[in-house]
């Protein structure tokens, strides 16, 4: 659903929230963040109408947002979201990594789901426009950040089968401390034989709920056998690997190539191709192809596959050290994170900190 109207500049209004919460509020929870457990002071909200376009901008203080029992996303799960970080530099500044590729991420997911584009322009705005009032809930110790979740849903109160014409999109925050407490490990992940993400032709990629609500009970299943994740297949012959339940997945040969599945129901990942792209810069071959579950058994059988890692905003880059199915193990739990992998995983978080060079420009400032 495209925009009726061009790209304009927009004027947020900001609301200033009376019930911040106090400094010593503030830093008990920056001590300790967690994951998604506690929300900044305000969040964004931008209206959209099929007669309107994109209007009313505004900042508010973070709360419920009000729901028409009959709201299209109820019913219809016409819904779409993102997620981004913003770090603390150093010197104090605050920056994201590639939130244009986000926004054009957020577009390619709309189009799926009959819901209207927003411009790039807007996103970036929305997110400096939050920083702009919640800055201090960027934390500064080492490995935290603040997590930003951008989404949209049709928000219009009717009950036939047609995409909304109108709709609401939002940006919300929470400050995250370090994916992993104890440090970064090889995890176990479970193969997924009876449940598929996504079928062709479906939303698998796009960043809509409704691909996570159809994981869960396979992530159950993948909790039940002592797994942290889930790893699907397509959905057609049940042989060609897909991605996990909320990360990709890349395979290392033993000679340095690195291979990531290819399909149209694979979310495109950003930190994926951010990795691949680091790779690349230091001569590695890069393949994006199919790629089936036999060649990575066969693979870490014969010593051909030497290194798995999983990767996405939250972990960024995440060892896999085995798979795990009803019928068959592939590899050791024991294992140790690969060489190249936490190699590739500490140059993408330097950068993602400014503790090294961008040499791509993936970096963008929101507190200036």
């Amino acid at each position: 659903m495209k925009n009726l109207l061009a790209p304009r500049t927009l004027e947020f209004t900001v609301t200033r929230n009376e019930a911040a919460r106090d400094a010593a509020e503030h830093a008990d929870i920056i001590a300790e963040p967690g994951f998604g457990k506690h929300f900044t002071d305000h969040m964004v909200d931008i209206c959209w109408s099929e007669w309107g376009g994109w209007h009313r901008p505004r900042v508010q203080p973070y709360g419920p947002i009000q729901l028409d029992p009959a709201a299209a996303v109820l019913h219809y799960a016409q819904e779409i979201f993102e997620g981004l970080k913003a770090y603390r530099w150093a010197d104090g500044s605050i920056w994201s990594f590639r939130p244009e590729a986000n926004a054009a991420r957020l577009q390619r997911s709309a189009v799926r789901l009959a819901l209207p584009e927003l411009p790039t322009e807007y996103f970036i705005e929305s997110l400096k426009q939050l920083i702009a009032v919640d800055a201090r809930w960027v934390p500064s110790a080492p490995e935290t950040s603040l997590y930003l979740r951008p989404f949209m849903f049709a928000k219009e109160a009717f009950l036939g089968v047609r995409p909304a014409k109108k709709v609401n999109y939002y940006v919300i925050a929470s400050p995250a401390g370090p994916y992993f407490t104890g440090g970064v490990a090889p995890l176990s992940i479970w193969l997924s034989e009876d449940y598929a993400r996504a079928g062709k032709g479906g939303t698998g990629a796009a960043k809509t709920g409704g691909n996570y609500a159809s994981s869960l009970v396979a992530q159950q299943e993948a909790y039940d056998n002592g797994c942290a994740q889930v790893l699907f297949l397509d959905s057609q012959e049940g042989k060609w690997i897909e991605e996990l339940g909320g990360m990709n997945v890349v395979l290392v040969k033993k000679d340095g190539t690195l291979v990531t599945p290819d399909s149209d129901s694979i979310l495109e990942g950003i930190t994926r191709d951010s990795v691949l792209q680091l790779a690349e810069d230091r001569g590695h071959k890069v393949e994006r192809r199919k790629v089936s579950i036999e060649e990575w058994r066969e693979g870490v059988a014969n010593g051909d596959i030497a290194e798995v890692f999983a990767c996405g905003t939250a972990a960024v880059i995440t060892p896999i050290a085995q798979l795990k199915a009803k019928d068959f193990t592939v590899g050791d739990a024991d294992a140790p994170a690969g060489e190249l992998t936490m190699s590739l995983r500490e140059e993408l978080t330097d950068i993602q900190y400014g503790r090294r060079p961008d040499p791509h420009g993936w970096m963008t400032r929101l507190d200036a």
